[in-house]
């Protein structure tokens, strides 16, 4: 088989990604998977990269910043690798998205 066969014969998987995050439902469950990474590993850029996804799938940066009233070049600073998003900078985004923060209690196992 050659290469632009199966290049020709293979999904974009971040294209498929976005696709699926389109429905609010997927993009909620992805979310909460890379919150619940997040604090295992404290990974904050795959945290990032996700809201990213998310915010791509449901009309982009442009679309995020008009409804969240954040200047569009600072969601991309807050969401790049070197980003340090504050408490409020996430609710904000989280909301504009659809989305809102909570509190769990850990089920510690004694």
């Amino acid at each position: 088989m050659n290469k632009d066969k199966i290049l020709h014969n293979t999904v974009d998987y971040h294209s498929d990604l976005i696709a699926s995050l389109k429905d609010p439902e997927e993009a909620f469950g992805y979310l909460q998977v890379a919150l619940e990474e997040y604090q295992e590993d404290n990974n904050l850029e795959a945290f990032l990269v996700a809201l990213k996804n998310v915010a791509s799938a449901q009309g982009g940066m442009t679309k995020l910043a008009k409804t969240t009233k954040l200047n569009r070049q600072n969601l991309y600073k807050i969401l790049s690798e070197k980003g340090n998003p504050r408490l409020d900078n996430f609710g904000t985004i989280l909301k504009g998205l659809g989305f809102k923060l909570s509190i769990e209690r850990y089920n510690h196992a004694h």
